[in-house]
Parts: C-alpha cells; sequence; structure tokens
C-alpha cells in the first residue's frame, strides 16, 4: 500500500498548511532532500496549541501535539512535491518541547510524530532524531517539530 493510499486507508485527512508568521518558507528543497520549517500544533480553526509539559500539558497532550505536527509536516510535503509517494525517507526530525525544568519524557511526547510517519510510510518513516526541552517555544506552543525528508525523482 502507497503512503497515499495508508493515509485514506487510516482516514486520516490532513489540515491545510498553515502561513508563515514571519521572514521564512515552510519548506525548502536542496537536490533530493526536503527541509521542513518547525512547525507547532494548530488546532482546527488554525489557532496554536499553548501550554508548558509538566505545568498544564500532560504526556498524553504532548504526544497528541506532537501527532498533529506529524499531520501538518505530511499536508507540506504532499504541498512541496505533489504526493507523500515520493517520500524515500525521513532523514531527520527535531523535537523541541516547551517544559519545565524537571520534566524528563520529552522522547515520549516526539513518538506522537515519529509514531504517525511511521504508520503512514513505513519503513520509510524511521528515522534519526532529536527530542529536546526548551524553556519556551515561540507564541507558547507546546511542542515545536522541525524535519529533513528524502525525495524520491519524479
Amino acid at each position: 500500500m502507497t503512503p497515499e493510499q495508508k493515509l485514506k486507508h487510516l482516514g486520516l485527512i490532513l489540515p491545510t498548511v498553515p502561513t508563515p508568521i514571519a521572514n521564512f518558507v515552510m519548506w525548502r528543497q536542496a537536490g533530493s532532500l526536503l527541509y521542513l520549517s518547525g512547525q507547532g500544533p494548530r488546532k482546527e480553526d488554525g489557532s496554536t496549541v499553548v501550554g508548558r509539559l509538566g505545568l498544564n500539558r500532560s504526556v498524553e497532550d504532548g504526544y497528541k501535539d506532537a501527532r498533529q505536527i506529524g499531520l501538518q509536516m505530511l499536508a507540506t510535503i504532499r504541498q512541496a512535491v505533489g504526493s507523500l509517494d515520493r517520500v524515500e525517507a525521513v532523514i531527520k526530525l527535531l523535537g523541541m518541547v516547551n517544559a519545565e525544568p524537571s520534566f524528563g519524557d520529552h522522547p515520549k511526547v516526539i513518538n506522537g510524530c515519529s509514531d504517525l510517519l511511521v504508520e503512514v510510510l513505513g519503513d520509510a518513516g524511521k528515522h534519526a532524531r532529536s527530542a529536546v526541552g526548551m524553556g519556551s517555544l515561540p507564541g507558547g506552543m507546546s511542542v515545536e517539530i522541525e524535519a529533513i525528508i528524502q525525495i524520491k525523482d519524479a
């Protein structure tokens, strides 16, 4: 089953790719590599999910936030290259968690995105990854994730 077929089979609907809020683009391709700008989780109305892990967001909340970012990343990939079927491999994720200093479950939060990418892309979704805590994130967002994706020739 192709990634596009898998997406339909799972009943997943990709959100609209957000418009950048500053002087940058959501993606940039260099050769076969597609660099995705960092994104935070967005609600259906387009507003950002805010909160701090270990204070007012739980690990389960953070996992859902990271999964939402994964859906947004898939939408960004599709916008950039036309189809998820062109993904050769997810190379690297950088997951940043807005967390209290005592919070230590950053990897469990970022698993929300990682699990989704493997669910939809199969082995091509497996990736290298960093999951780190931050003292703050833009707009108070709970999680921010950026990625590097390898794309197949059209």
